[in-house]
């Protein structure tokens, strides 16, 4: 994929180049995780990995843990159980049998920790087996070299 094709459009209203922060996506998962272009550089890698529902997933659980109502909070833990937690879950997230039953057992009373278990595992398997090979990615590499040459 071109990496000018990988941000076209995704960046019109933020207001300094995404490019500015890739040399310091290297320090840690967090810093990837924790700007917008280093969520979608990411996303690029583990969809060419077929892992593309970790970072859905664990978007998915920071967002959940932002919403205030009950309502919301109901509606977005079952949208959330059935693409990434259910057994059939068109994007299954790989977690253990005891945290997928856990979450199975109280979805029909979420709390806003209710994925905080299944987001940790995720999380540390994108930290520990994902993060490395996406430094070594050509999307990553790329990116470092596009980021360099301004």
């Amino acid at each position: 994929m071109a990496l000018d094709a990988l941000f076209k459009g995704r960046f019109c209203c933020f207001p300094k180049d995404p490019l500015n922060d890739v040399e310091t996506w290297s320090e840690s998962v967090d810093k990837v995780l924790g700007c917008k272009a280093g969520q979608i550089a990411f996303r690029e890698f583990l969809k060419s990995e077929y892992s593309e529902e970790n970072i859905l997933f664990w978007l998915a659980c920071e967002d959940y843990k932002k919403i205030k109502t009950v309502p919301e909070m109901i509606s977005s833990a079952n949208r959330i159980y059935s693409e990434f937690v259910h057994s059939e879950a068109p994007r299954q997230i790989n977690i253990d049998c005891t945290t997928r039953e856990n979450i199975t057992k109280n979805i029909s009373q979420p709390t806003l920790t209710s994925f905080d278990t299944a987001q940790k595992l995720v999380y540390s398997l994108m930290a520990r087996d994902c993060y490395p090979r996406f430094l070594k990615s050509d999307i990553y590499q790329g990116l470092l070299r596009k980021a360099d040459s301004r």
